[in-house]
């Protein structure tokens, strides 16, 4: 009796309650089970994707010889790292300037920047559209990758917010002090915010180049609505090769770009425990 009384579940350990516990397997359950199961399917050796026939690599094969679909995917990386790279300058210099700057409008500014998080993205993309068309249409013809600046540039529209979201979060926790020591000693403004302030935000740039970068490679509806018959992105390819029919290639082709965004994500995420951990050290 004793050592049950030990072991019961104290008033804040929630992990150990049963309750908790159930709705947390049911939410991982219904999160990745459908993701595995496209998986598995992917290795079906049947051109019906319901029926189970048995384990083959052959559509992973035909995947990676479906030039179209290469293309796509190679469309699509090259989409995501302009729009990352792009995204964390413009999300960190506005997130240093709403954290730091008082100026009129200020609301106003923080407002907008919001609007591409909460605006469905069936809106965004139906903007994109009249933009590209109307106000400033994208030359048509240009060379690769000058041909993906329309979608770079919408990707970018509705990721740099999050990566703002994120500097900015990260930045509530700096001591201004560091920056008034730092000039005290003869920095320069941009010393100081190069050898103080970036280290501090370091964490958030991180956080905020995976979300910028996943949120690009993933998206669909946007660049449904900007791409060109010349400028298929992954997603979009899948999407047309899913209007005939679901089989085996497809999921093979979907597991792939799963494949790709968790490893990337994982070597982001541990490049940043690396970084944490020599900052801890020094």
């Amino acid at each position: 009796m004793a050592r049950q009384a030990k072991e019961k579940p104290g008033p804040l350990e929630y992990n150990r309650r049963w309750p908790l516990q159930a709705a947390v397997g049911a939410t991982l359950f219904f999160l990745y089970f459908p993701l595995i199961i496209l998986m598995v399917f992917s290795f079906n050796d049947s051109r019906r994707n319901i029926v189970w026939q048995g384990f083959t690599f052959d559509y992973y094969q035909k995947a990676f010889n479906n030039s179209s679909l290469i293309e796509a995917f190679a469309n699509s990386l090259t989409i995501a790292f302009f729009c990352t790279i792009i995204s964390v300058v413009l999300g960190a210099l506005s997130a240093v300037m709403l954290w730091r700057f008082r100026f009129p409008g200020k609301t106003a500014v923080e407002g907008a920047m919001a609007l591409p998080i909460v605006v469905p993205e069936i809106c965004m993309g139906v903007a994109m559209l009249v933009f590209f068309a109307r106000v400033m249409p994208w030359p048509t013809g240009m060379p690769w990758p000058l041909n993906l600046g329309a979608i770079i540039i919408a990707h970018v529209s509705f990721a740099f917010p999050f990566v703002a979201t994120v500097v900015r979060a990260r930045l509530a926790s700096f001591n201004r002090e560091l920056e008034e020591a730092a000039k005290d000693l003869g920095a320069s403004e941009w010393r100081t915010f190069w050898d103080v302030l970036v280290p501090h935000m370091q964490p958030g740039l991180v956080a905020g180049a995976l979300l910028a970068f996943t949120l690009s490679l993933d998206d669909f509806v946007i660049t449904f609505f900007t791409a060109g018959p010349d400028t298929i992105t992954f997603p979009v390819k899948v999407y047309s090769m899913l209007r005939f029919s679901v089989t085996p290639e497809v999921n093979a082709a979907s597991t792939i770009l799963i494949v790709v965004t968790v490893v990337l994500t994982a070597v982001g995420l541990r490049m940043q425990d690396q970084q944490d951990q020599k900052a801890k050290a020094k």
